[in-house]
């Protein structure tokens, strides 16, 4: 039986959906037809802090979030606008990204190198809370 590693699953993900550098993605932030999505965990957003005006969705709830038949659906998600997934390094973000787009999602994207490459390029970034 064949078995696929998780870097194979984020390899395959990577090649099917967009892929955006931090530059890339930090010139779409004050794009209102775009929502950034911190996928990462609570615990990370306190210690690192987010992108200003990004919608937190943990990963482990993206699915159920962006599903509308769900009761935690956020309309955020199914809004017909471009949606941005980041997390710490980028292996997440394109995961999740590639499962929305098996849901339907299709206008979507990710950020290679996640949140680490959005500060790089400048974008605007809330301090974490302590």
């Amino acid at each position: 039986m064949a078995t696929k590693r998780a870097k194979d699953l984020v390899a395959e993900a990577n090649r099917n959906v967009e892929t955006l550098s931090g530059a890339e993605a930090e010139k779409l932030v004050s794009d209102s037809d775009v929502v950034f999505v911190d996928i990462r965990e609570s615990d990370e957003l306190q210690k690192t802090g987010t992108l200003k005006g990004a919608l937190h969705v943990p990963r482990g709830f993206l699915e159920f979030q962006a599903d509308p038949t769900s009761p935690t659906h956020k309309p955020e998600l199914g809004g017909g606008k471009k949606l941005v997934l980041y997390c710490g390094s980028g292996s997440r973000s394109a995961l999740g990204a590639n499962t929305l787009m098996e849901m339907g999602i299709i206008n979507i994207a990710h950020v290679a190198g996640g949140f680490p490459a959005l500060q790089q390029a400048g974008a605007p970034c809330e301090e974490a809370k302590q």
